[in-house]
């Protein structure tokens, strides 16, 4: 009759521990927009593009030469309005352009243009409608 009840015990427990880690409760929240870097690199060279973070450069991925690339700006790094800055570093030069500061939203679309001659960069923030 003791086994019975140790028996009875062990399995009330580990329902009860089951239902305690059940994930019905929990409500994520809904993901952040994701925030891109359209890099058209209208030189001919290939760029690796970094986002310049306090003393920080997070490589976000290599522009090809004379195309337009899609990068992804990591979340973390944009909340709320943050101000952003891109560097570009070219693979076979000694030059590194970094542009100017902008302010960026989640859900923004950044574009970088690097000229031909790559001593000056332009960026511009398009904020996408909502909807998107």
């Amino acid at each position: 009759m003791h086994s019975l009840t140790r028996r009875a015990f062990l399995a009330a427990s580990l329902i009860a521990a089951f239902a305690g880690c059940s994930s019905a409760r929990y409500q994520p929240r809904d993901p952040q927009p994701a925030t891109t870097l359209i890099v058209r690199n209208d030189n001919y060279l290939e760029h690796t593009i970094f986002l310049l973070y306090g003393s920080q450069r997070i490589r976000l991925g290599t522009a090809r030469s004379n195309t337009t690339t899609k990068l992804v700006i990591p979340p973390q790094y944009v909340f709320g309005v943050s101000t952003l800055q891109f560097l570009a570093d070219p693979i076979g030069s000694r030059t590194t352009p970094v542009s100017d500061k902008i302010s960026v939203s989640p859900g923004d679309e950044v574009e970088l243009i690097i000229p031909p001659i790559s001593r000056m960069m332009s960026v511009r923030r398009d904020a996408r409608p909502p909807d998107q």
